[in-house]
C-alpha cells in the first residue's frame, strides 16, 4: 500500500508513521524539513512547504498516486481546497485529521459519538476544523471524494507531558512546577471527566483505516477508553514525578477573564466533561484497544525527560503568568472571605 503522510513528525504522527513503517506499508513524508525526526527505515521524504501548491504539485510528481493521503496540518478549508486540488483523482483514501474539540460545547449527553452535533461557539480553531469538515463532506456527496474524517481528542506521547494547563511547546514546565512544590492550576474543581490518549494506541486505529473503503463518507474518534478526573491526572503526574501535586481549583471563567487566550481551550475543549464511545472505530478497525494507561504512558515519557537534562526545557513566560493568576486568585478569595465575614 502507497501512503503520504502531510506532516508525519509531529506528536501524534510520529507514532503512525513508525507503525505504519513496522508493518511494511511505502510510506512518504511530505514535510518542511524544519523539525529533526528519526525516521524509520524504508520511510522516504519529500521536502516542501505546503503554503506554495506549485512547488507541492512538482514535488509530488505529475503521475504520483496513492492509495491512501493523510493530511495532519491542514487547519483551514482554504487548506483543504488547495488539497482537493491536489488530489482529486490521485488517491484513492483522503484522511483529514480533524478535532474533537469540533463536538458540541456545551455537550448535550455526556457520551460523544460520531454523530454527536459539531459546534464550538468558544474556539476559532475547532470551528475552522468544521469548515473543513464541511468542506470535505460536500466534495464526498458532490464529486466522490474519498474522504475519511479523524477525529483526534488530546494526545500524548514520549515528549509531551499532556495536563488542562500547561505550556505544550515546553511542557516539562508543570513536571517541574510540581518537584519544586509550586502551585499548579486546575480548571474548575478538578471533577470534570477527561481522556487522555498515548500515540501508539492512536497509532493503531489510523493506520487501520489506512486503505479501509468502508471507511469512506466516515468520521471517526480514536480514544482511550480510560476516563478519569482532572484531579486524577495531576495526581498520577505528581506521583510519577515523585511529589504530591499542590492543586489550585479556578474557575475557568475566571482564567478566561485574565487570559481570554485561554477561553478556547479550556470552554472549547479541556474544561469540559468528556467520554467518548469508540464503538465505530473498533468496528471498522477489528481488535482496536487502547492498552496504554496513563499511568504507565506518564512515567515513560518522564523518564525521557529525565534521561537528558537538555530535555527539561521550562517555560519561564508561562511560569510568570500561571504565579500572576494564582496570586490574583488567591487574593482575591481571600478578600471575599473578608468582607462577608466582617
Amino acid at each position: 500500500m502507497r501512503v503520504l503522510f502531510i506532516g508525519g513528525t509531529g506528536i501524534i504522527s510520529t507514532a503512525c508513521t513508525r507503525l505504519a513503517a513496522e508493518l511494511g506499508i511505502d510510506l512518504t513524508l511530505l514535510t518542511r524539513g524544519r523539525r529533526a525526526a528519526d525516521l524509520p527505515s524504508g520511510v522516504k521524504t519529500l521536502t516542501v512547504d505546503m503554503a506554495d501548491t506549485a512547488s507541492a504539485a512538482r514535488a509530488l510528481g505529475g503521475a504520483a498516486s496513492f492509495d491512501a493521503v493523510v493530511d495532519w496540518i491542514a487547519y483551514t478549508p482554504a487548506d483543504i481546497e488547495r488539497d482537493l486540488e491536489l488530489f482529486r483523482g490521485r488517491t484513492r483514501q483522503y484522511i483529514f485529521i480533524s478535532s474533537a474539540s469540533a463536538y458540541q460545547k456545551p455537550a448535550s449527553h455526556y457520551l460523544i459519538t460520531e454523530s454527536t452535533p459539531l459546534a464550538n461557539p468558544y474556539w476559532d480553531y475547532s470551528r475552522n476544523k468544521i469548515a473543513c469538515e464541511e468542506r470535505l463532506m460536500k466534495a464526498y456527496r458532490e464529486e466522490g471524494f474519498p474522504v475519511t474524517i479523524v477525529r483526534p481528542s488530546l494526545t500524548y506521547g514520549e515528549t509531551q507531558i499532556t495536563l488542562a494547563i500547561n505550556s505544550w511547546t515546553k511542557s516539562y514546565t508543570a513536571v517541574d512546577r510540581i518537584r519544586r512544590g509550586k502551585k499548579v492550576i486546575v480548571p474548575g474543581d478538578g471533577s470534570s471527566l477527561w481522556v487522555i490518549t498515548h500515540n501508539t494506541d492512536f497509532a493503531k486505529g489510523l493506520v487501520g483505516l489506512l486503505g479501509n473503503e468502508q471507511a469512506i463518507g466516515h468520521a471517526f474518534h480514536i480514544t482511550s477508553d480510560e476516563v478519569m478526573s482532572w484531579d486524577q491526572f495531576y495526581r498520577i503526574v505528581g506521583e510519577a514525578a515523585g511529589a504530591e501535586p499542590q492543586l489550585v481549583h479556578m474557575p475557568t471563567d475566571f482564567i478566561a477573564a485574565c487570559l481570554p487566550g485561554e477561553l478556547g481551550g479550556l470552554a472549547g475543549d479541556k474544561a469540559v466533561s468528556v467520554v467518548f464511545d469508540n464503538t465505530k472505530i473498533k468496528r471498522f478497525v477489528p481488535g482496536y484497544c487502547a492498552t496504554m494507561p496513563f499511568g504507565r504512558g506518564v512515567r515513560q515519557t518522564l523518564a525521557w525527560f529525565d534521561a537528558d537534562p537538555a530535555r527539561k526545557q521550562i517555560d519561564a513566560e508561562a511560569n510568570a503568568t500561571w504565579d500572576k493568576l494564582i496570586d490574583a486568585y488567591e487574593t482575591g478569595t481571600r478578600e471575599a472571605v473578608r468582607r462577608f465575614q466582617a
